[in-house]
């Protein structure tokens, strides 16, 4: 067995004991090592790294950590093609939550939102990738309206009619 040392803020550390006291564990180590294990089984069930995807990047940050809007803007800008729409919140004084709905190969989504999830000041960040077919198909929208942009091949969550 390894020994590592780790540095956690307070927050997180009543968090994890919180989790700890509930779940029944003897000890943090046997807590951090179960969640280790959850997130690494979480990361291996990620989908086809090759295949087209749709995804919500959900993240909360402190919005007066230094230069991390300037830092969050910028990576968006520099990647701009993954992007398609995003909320911003303000929670409480201290921190914000964005919300942004990512396109591209699973990897490329993955990665940008490993990124930002990783910035300094953010606190907490998850991403959730559903797998597409996406075409860059023109079509019509209307008399004389035309232009290309993806769309799914099949319906993502088609809902069947009940009967009964």
């Amino acid at each position: 067995m390894q020994r590592v040392t780790i540095t956690i803020d307070d927050e997180l550390m009543i968090e994890l004991d919180r989790i700890i006291e509930a779940r029944g564990y003897q000890n943090r180590s046997e807590a951090i090592r179960d969640l280790a294990r959850a997130g690494i089984r979480q990361a291996a069930d990620t989908l086809d790294q090759q295949r087209d995807c749709v995804a919500a990047l959900v993240y909360v940050y402190d919005h007066s950590a230094r230069q991390l809007s300037k830092r969050l803007a910028d990576t968006f800008h520099d990647h701009h093609e993954l992007s398609l729409a995003s909320m911003h919140a303000h929670l409480d004084h201290d921190n914000c939550m964005e919300v942004t709905i990512l396109r591209g190969k699973a990897h490329k989504v993955q990665h940008f939102a490993e990124h930002v999830i990783a910035e300094r000041g953010v606190r907490h960040g998850r991403v959730v990738l559903v797998p597409t077919d996406v075409t860059g198909k023109p079509h019509q929208h209307g008399p004389d309206v035309s232009h290309p942009h993806s769309h799914s091949q099949r319906p993502i969550g088609k809902r069947s009619r009940r009967t009964g």
